[in-house]
């Protein structure tokens, strides 16, 4: 696992951090959203999903990061739009905090309510191969 910073960590999902330190949300050049996610948030609610779920009264920062993600919390909802995840593991000990990306995972947020939301993330299914044509026998 890469240890990035977090303006590079948006970058690879084709985003620019508005905050290099603290950025919560950004859209990518693709539309969709890609999304600061503590790991202390996610959960297993069902096999294949990795669930994270938030109170936007609850996060730091400012207000108007949090208004930000808010709006485009909202927008991702009604639109259908994808969530790629930005994981940042809190420090432990002398060890500072870690940030990865998880390009595997692709989300949908399934519930938004104006304060809690939920992003399912899920691994896309890979198209079914082409069969290998039989060889002949002589």
């Amino acid at each position: 696992m890469e240890n990035l910073s977090l303006e590079v960590a948006f970058a690879r999902y084709g985003a620019q951090a508005t905050n290099k330190q603290r950025s919560l949300s950004a859209l990518a050049t693709d539309g969709s959203l890609v999304l600061s996610c503590e790991s202390l948030h996610f959960t297993r609610p069902g096999i294949g999903i990795l669930r994270y779920s938030r109170r936007l009264s609850e996060l730091g920062g400012a207000k108007a990061r949090v208004t930000e993600l808010r709006t485009q919390l909202l927008a991702a909802l009604d639109a259908g739009t994808n969530v790629h995840p930005v994981v940042i593991t809190a420090p432990k000990g002398l060890a500072k905090r870690v940030i990865h990306v998880r390009s595997d995972l692709e989300g949908r947020v399934v519930e938004f309510d104006g304060d809690n939301f939920s992003v399912d993330f899920t691994r896309p299914t890979a198209p079914p191969e082409d069969p290998k044509p039989k060889r002949r026998k002589r």
